[in-house]
């Protein structure tokens, strides 16, 4: 990804010498913390909404027009996709953190060689997968259980998919990095370009027109195929053109060498915060199959619920990433009053924006959980109740997203995860099958709220009284600090011994002085 603005990146091609580079990062250091906070957070947001839209459209097309088993191999084979999206989703999480890091400590030197081995991990990853995954394709689908009916269907689309992962992992990717330099502007505009050009060539290529041929079901996963390769051209492009800070010119591409010390942190970091995801999708297909025990009424109010809480969960999620960049940024600079006022603010944000959602759901609950109901379906009044006791649990989710968030930026992420453990595992799979015989189907619903409420308790103990300001991504000795550098955009800011100098007691401590570090 990524360019130096140094003049030797400069004169070696990269970008035309004239033009110079306008604010391509954000210092989340300075200004007021709520409103920086709340622009940063609603790209993402709103990038969340779109991808929602846009598989809800696709599915549309296809299940309209090429029946339910077709419905059936999109839906299989779109959940391989986010088991393998799912298994990186913490190394870019680890990657987002170490260039807010050292963004925030004015060193994109610093920035720029995480992005190098990063992107060197991700593309190489991904090369492996597309490589292996297409031949695999249908006894992966048939592991899964997948109905004979649809099973040619999904592998025809799954193996065209497994050729779009590269392009998926590196648009995620530097989504993720430019995230943790400050800018979430950047990759909404082009996720919205994928959406754009995804929705338009899914009819084009399912049925073909003039000189493109019918595609079928395969046309569907080529249109995002399609789709994701002009965005991501398109986005380099851009940050070329603009001489983006963190952009690696041909003069600076022995930077794709991997760093050890770095991919050590990815993983070694990355792997417990993708553990979070796998622990949630397993709890909830355990979940799911004692609400199928319930019959079909009960297991499709259930899912009409899902649908509405799919949006429910979107502002906290939002909020929860936003807060995890700003707090990095702020925890390289050795700005620690700027954390706990990000997670002050993250947390009122939650309440009043997962509130504002919340309460229409209830109040015209029967008119939304209509839209995915058929006319005069007996499950409407079950969706409604279940829904009644379990949505407000989003309100104590989106606590804990957030504090998890503030305290994953200085490096603690196995906390986190063991948090989620026991509000899954130890209470709310317990509760929901064992209070059963007591409180039957309601049992299930009820889970969800004392779950959220009990890891909301422990993540704002932890965070209170936890030992998480002293973790590091890095180990001490490794160079995570240079000297003082401007960042294009930003103000000229002290190196962090200066900012920690200010804050006394241990707080202070718990991050190095950049004198104390080796220089980069």
């Amino acid at each position: 990804m990524p360019a130096s603005a140094s003049p030797s990146t400069a004169s070696a091609g990269t970008s035309p010498p004239h033009r110079p580079p306008r604010a391509p990062t954000r210092d989340l250091t300075q200004g007021p913390i709520g409103r920086t906070l709340l622009v940063f957070a609603l790209p993402i947001l709103a990038g969340n909404v779109l991808q929602s839209l846009n598989g809800s459209v696709n599915a549309v097309w296809v299940g309209r027009f090429l029946g339910e088993a077709a419905l059936t191999a999109t839906a299989n084979a779109n959940n391989i996709l986010f088991l393998l999206i799912g298994a990186v989703f913490g190394v870019g999480m680890a990657a987002t953190i170490l260039v807010a890091q050292a963004m925030g400590a004015r060193n994109p030197q610093q920035a720029r060689r995480v992005i190098g081995t990063s992107a060197t991990f991700f593309g190489g990853t991904a090369v492996l997968i597309a490589a292996a995954g297409p031949p695999l394709s249908r006894e992966i689908l048939g592991w899964m259980g997948t109905p004979a009916a649809a099973l040619p269907l999904a592998e025809a689309y799954l193996r065209t998919l497994f050729l779009a992962v590269p392009l998926l992992y590196l648009f995620a990717f530097i989504s993720a990095v430019l995230r943790g330099a400050g800018d979430t502007r950047t990759p909404f505009l082009f996720l919205l370009l994928v959406v754009v050009l995804d929705t338009a060539l899914n009819p084009l290529l399912i049925f073909g027109w003039g000189p493109v041929p019918r595609m079928g079901i395969a046309g569907s996963a080529m249109a995002t195929l399609v789709a994701n390769a002009i965005s991501f051209a398109a986005l380099l492009a851009w940050l070329r053109w603009r001489r983006h800070l963190l952009w690696i010119g041909r003069a600076d591409w022995r930077l794709f060498v991997p760093d050890g010390a770095i991919l050590r942190a990815l993983i070694v970091k990355g792997l417990p915060m993708g553990a979070q995801m796998v622990m949630i999708s397993t709890a909830m297909l355990m979940l799911m199959g004692l609400v199928n025990a319930q019959g079909v009424v009960t297991a499709s109010a259930y899912g009409a619920a899902l649908q509405l809480w799919t949006y429910v969960q979107m502002p906290a999620m939002a909020i929860g990433a936003a807060c995890s960049s700003m707090a990095a940024q702020n925890v390289g600079a050795g700005r620690w009053e700027r954390v706990d006022g990000v997670a002050r603010s993250g947390t009122l944000f939650n309440f009043v924006l997962t509130g504002a959602l919340i309460v229409p759901l209830v109040l015209l609950d029967r008119t939304a959980l209509a839209l995915f109901l058929p006319a005069g379906s007996a499950s409407l009044e079950a969706a409604r109740h279940l829904n009644h006791i379990a949505v407000g649990s989003f309100l104590f989710f989106g606590v804990t997203f957030v504090l998890s968030g503030v305290v994953r930026s200085t490096g603690a992420v196995v906390p986190p995860l063991i948090i989620l453990g026991l509000a899954l595992w130890g209470i709310r799979l317990p509760i929901a099958y064992g209070l059963q015989p007591w409180l039957g189907a309601d049992a299930i619903w009820w889970s969800f709220p004392a779950s959220a409420l009990c890891a909301m308790l422990m993540s704002m103990a932890y965070y209170r009284w936890g030992g998480w300001r002293k973790a590091r991504m890095l180990a001490p000795a490794e160079p995570v600090v240079a000297t003082p550098a401007e960042v294009g955009g930003l103000p000229p800011s002290p190196v962090c011994a200066q900012a920690a100098a200010a804050e006394p007691g241990p707080v202070a401590d718990a991050w190095p002085p950049a004198a104390a570090r080796r220089p980069a």
